[in-house]
């Protein structure tokens, strides 16, 4: 029998962190799922989802504890059951525009407040040369409720979008591609 765990993993980055926690994992005979790992403002941050034998659990953590000394701090998680509803289906959301402060509070309330969960979120800053200032860009892969229609949540991004004077594409590709 094997159990998921998920790390939380942080700390100043430097070469060697990713290994440390590979060697860990092999040690007890652990399967690595899947990750994201980034440098943020020179600290490695990331997450890893781990599966393990359930005998093994105890002498990983114990193993992951120990990175501490190398500056590396470890949280572990026991991980659980996963998947959309079975009324949920996937949504692709694609924004862009001058940063500012509060975009993703702005996109995400307006989310939440229709039931719809992020699966996965990534954002960044980039050089806007050709707009003059920083641009800020988020992806983001949505589980949209059955109860939600794909038009009304364009609408309503799309509403928003002005507000925040952003650009946003909902793309239902994914929605297509899981129901082929």
């Amino acid at each position: 029998m094997t159990t998921s765990l998920i790390l939380n993993v942080v700390g100043p980055d430097r070469p060697g962190l990713v290994n440390a926690i590979a060697d860990q994992a092999a040690a007890a005979g652990a399967n690595w799922l899947e990750s994201r790992l980034a440098n943020l403002a020179g600290q490695f941050a990331g997450i890893v989802h781990l599966q393990v034998p359930e005998a093994q659990v105890e002498t990983l953590k114990a193993g992951l504890q120990a990175l501490e000394t190398q500056g590396l701090r470890v949280f572990v998680t026991q991980g659980g059951t996963s998947g959309a509803p079975a009324a949920a289906r996937l949504l692709q959301l694609d924004l862009v525009g001058q940063d500012r402060p509060g975009i993703v509070k702005e996109i995400s309330h307006v989310l939440y407040s229709r039931g719809v969960s992020i699966e996965e979120l990534t954002t960044e800053c980039v050089d806007g040369s050709m707009a003059g200032g920083t641009l800020f860009r988020a992806s983001a892969r949505l589980q949209v409720p059955g109860n939600v229609s794909t038009e009304e949540l364009r609408h309503v991004l799309e509403s928003l979008a002005n507000d925040l004077m952003v650009d946003v594409a909902l793309d239902v590709r994914l929605d297509q591609a899981a129901a082929a």
